[in-house]
């Protein structure tokens, strides 16, 4: 029998800008529903995005990597819960 409780997803990324970019995009990270930034160093910052869904934290990622100074996103990990 399968559980029909409603599940809800985390995932940790990596998004990567310039060093010189990186407090910015960190304010602009935050601003992003389901998003909270964890910590920066340089030009690496560590986020948390959670969701109803795998679908909604690709849709997120996709945004993210879609902003200004973003060079990449990369997921790391996502668990359902």
């Amino acid at each position: 029998m399968r559980d029909a409780r409603p599940r809800h997803h985390i995932s940790s990324a990596i998004v990567v800008t310039r060093p010189e970019l990186a407090e910015r995009l960190c304010a602009d990270l935050a601003g992003i529903e389901g998003v909270e930034v964890h910590a920066h160093d340089g030009g690496k910052i560590v986020v948390v995005i959670e969701g109803p869904g795998p679908g909604a934290l690709g849709e997120t990622l996709i945004q993210i990597s879609s902003m200004e100074g973003v060079i990449g996103a990369h997921m790391v990990f996502e668990q359902s819960l």
